[in-house]
């Protein structure tokens, strides 16, 4: 009864924990113990390792039910007893494939075990690198809104000094709209901010579980090392899923070529017949002969082969394609960096200068309002878009990492 009655109130305490604001690192240990795609993955793996435990054991004996040499014609055709001949058989035999066989067998369902472990760490390492990009993606929408607040409560201060002009005479009465014309602007320029922000929570609600998911704290500052990520590429989950293809290619190999090997079968029976000629005990060895190797075994033998050596050819084409996105990656990096070196130290300090120096000029009557404002509106923005380029610079160092380098929550 005591647990019927705290129930509810467990729910309630784990659905307030969960809606918590995360912290970078919650977000990826969230994701990866909620994302449904890795306990797919998990239970994908599980299902190869359970299959692999029956390859390359024995086939199952059969059990063999017959009546032998039962006359049809003549004239003890129809009878089990006139004729010494007939009689009732119960036998059992195996099947024995041969070692060859079995071996690769079990060869190839390692190799599956190798493929799904494999797709589950590709899945795994994908996780990681949405959830990163969708947490730095709401991180930075939440503080460019920030930042166009602060021009939104600037703008109210100023429409008060206008009022107060306007009420002195010393302002047209049309300088009394200026504000509130920028203040639209701002408005519209929020509203795409809030969609951003609302499309990245939504990309981090999903990966997380949290219906109401949320940032906290600062993303962390990720070195980018170019030759220690190069170094880091040949075991990259992408590659090791290619290497675990190529490992079921050569493992097809070896169960054609082993398939030019003779199986065999052994079997036993007994056989009841009248009474008054005695029972019979018979046991038999068969054995495959595969004499037409040139045109059935051989033909298979060489497609699995063309197949694992184009296994090894799409590896090698998919690290030449690693090694090219790496470099890729790397030249957006440096760019995104200049570009936030750009707007910090030149961009961002001139416009607030000409801010300023436009609303002095404005204060001393030598610059129209609308001109003052637009200057106004050009630093925010100039603070939005260093903001910007902050997460460019963020999301590429997080896309080279966590897509290159050997990232764990």
């Amino acid at each position: 009864m005591r647990i019927i009655f705290l129930a509810p109130l467990l729910v309630v305490i784990s659905g307030t924990a969960l809606a918590e604001p995360m912290t970078f690192d919650t977000a990826l240990q969230r994701a990866a113990a909620n994302a449904p795609s890795l306990r797919a993955g998990e239970a994908g793996v599980a299902a190869t390792r359970s299959a692999s435990i029956a390859a390359g054991q024995l086939p199952d004996p059969t059990l063999d039910l017959g009546i032998q040499d039962f006359p049809v014609t003549g004239p003890n055709a129809g009878s089990f007893t006139r004729d010494n001949f007939t009689m009732t058989k119960v036998g059992v035999s195996q099947q024995f494939p041969n070692p060859a066989k079995r071996r690769a067998q079990r060869g190839r369902a390692q190799a599956d075990i190798g493929v799904a472990d494999a797709d589950l760490a590709v899945e795994a390492q994908n996780i990681r690198l949405e959830t990163a990009l969708a947490w730095v993606d709401l991180y930075y929408a939440k503080r460019r809104l920030v930042q166009l607040e602060s021009l939104d409560e600037s703008l109210g201060e100023l429409q008060t000094t206008v009022s107060a002009r306007l009420a002195s005479g010393s302002a047209r009465p049309s300088q009394a709209l200026e504000p509130e014309q920028l203040r639209a602007a701002v408005k519209d320029r929020r509203s795409e901010l809030q969609a951003d922000a609302a499309k990245a929570q939504a990309r981090l609600a999903r990966l997380t579980g949290d219906p109401d998911a949320d940032v906290s704290g600062t993303p962390p500052a990720l070195e980018v090392n170019g030759p220690a990520l190069r170094a880091h590429v040949a075991v990259l989950p992408r590659l090791q899923a290619l290497d675990a293809q190529a490992r079921v290619a050569d493992a097809d190999v070896s169960l054609a070529r082993a398939n030019k090997r003779p199986d065999w079968r052994i079997g036993t029976s007994y056989g009841r017949r009248d009474p008054a000629y005695g029972d019979l005990v018979s046991v038999t060895l068969s054995i495959d002969l595969p004499f037409f190797g040139k045109h059935r075994q051989d033909p298979l033998i060489a497609a699995r082969e063309s197949e694992a050596s184009r296994a090894r050819l799409m590896r090698d084409a998919g690290e030449r394609d690693v090694l090219a996105a790496l470099d890729g990656d790397l030249a957006d990096h440096a760019m995104h960096h200049q570009r936030l070196l750009n707007a910090r130290n030149t961009l961002v300090p001139l416009a607030k200068r000409r801010a300023e120096l436009d609303m002095a000029s404005y204060a001393a009557g030598k610059l129209d309002l609308g001109s003052a404002l637009l200057s106004t509106l050009a630093e925010a923005e100039a603070e939005v878009e260093a903001l910007s380029r902050e997460a460019d610079v963020a999301r590429a160092a997080m896309r080279l990492n966590y897509t290159y380098g050997e990232m764990r929550p």
